[in-house]
């Protein structure tokens, strides 16, 4: 027999060894700041121009879509989060703070977290490792340039972890992750078994505005999910983190989201998340410190 074996062909010593390359490690929910009872985590994926970019497309048309997450999009999601004072985190590839310099340096100056997407939303599981860590590299210190701050957070383009990506989220020295899916709740990510310190802040399509709305002319890809109906789940989203004493993490995109009727979901979903007393309104960057500091204690039972 000759090539590659397929992995119905895998001895177990081989497909141990690809389900333990990264991994979930302990869960990280400690007690939340002052009797919070949930915590939540809104962030926003501001990719605007580089999605046609990062696949060659330079004609208007699509890029005219991307530009609408920055002339609007983006201005009434910070509008909405002054209104009740909600601190967000902006998840922006470093191409986008090139064309938008003033947006995301704005982000810092409302008082959010801005933190590493890429160079231009790179498909990374199709790189080098040497050239994902370049652009990695690059990404950072381009944030920090563009505004004044040097992010400690990552969300990998398109949820996409290739075999080198834990290995160099390790060695930038960044503290959380927020791309990989294995629990509703924080946890530690190992790598080949052994701990690492980085915490992960966990996404899932449910929680994401894309798959709900995303529109292709030229496919079969169309917005079959009304906004409100997207409303009632990412509100039972929220109430179940809540009797769980939980983490509530959404991914939203200005481009997407910014949209008046799509707005109506983020709005009234803040309305109603505002209405409890017992809910703590935290960056990735916050949340990620606090449940850091259990790294440090004994384990406890999940």
């Amino acid at each position: 027999m000759t090539g590659t074996p397929e992995p119905w062909q895998w001895g177990e010593a081989t497909w141990r060894r690809h389900v333990g390359r990264v991994r979930a490690g302990r869960r990280l929910a400690p007690p939340w700041p002052d009797g919070a009872r949930v915590a939540v985590a809104l962030s926003f994926d501001s990719d605007h121009e580089t999605i046609p970019l990062r696949d060659g497309e330079t004609r208007p048309g699509l890029l005219a879509q991307g530009e609408y997450g920055a002339r609007v999009g983006a201005p009434r999601i910070l509008a909405a989060l002054a209104r009740h004072g909600v601190p967000a985190t902006f998840f922006m590839p470093a191409v986008s703070a090139l064309l938008h310099p003033q947006e995301a340096r704005g982000y810092v100056e409302a008082g959010h977290e801005i933190a590493a997407h890429g160079w231009i939303h790179e498909r990374n599981m199709l790189l080098s490792p040497a050239d994902e860590r370049a652009l990695a590299s690059r990404a950072l210190d381009t944030l920090q340039e563009v505004t004044g701050v040097r992010p400690v957070g990552v969300r990998t383009p398109s949820w996409d972890f290739s075999d080198a990506t834990l290995g160099i989220v390790a060695e930038l020295g960044l503290r959380y992750d927020s791309s990989l899916m294995a629990d509703d709740d924080c946890y530690e990510l190992l790598a080949d078994g052994q701990p690492t310190g980085i915490v992960e802040l966990p996404v899932e399509w449910i929680r994401d505005d894309a798959p709900y709305f995303m529109m292709s002319r030229y496919s079969t890809l169309r917005p079959y999910t009304p906004p409100r109906e997207v409303l009632r789940l990412w509100r039972d989203e929220f109430d179940a983190a809540r009797a769980d004493g939980g983490l509530f993490q959404l991914t939203m995109h200005p481009h997407i989201i910014g949209h008046r009727s799509r707005m109506v979901v983020l709005t009234e979903l803040l309305d109603h998340m505002a209405s409890f007393d017992d809910v703590w309104f935290a960056t990735h960057a916050r949340i990620a410190e606090h449940v850091g500091a259990d790294l440090a204690a004994p384990a406890r039972d999940a």
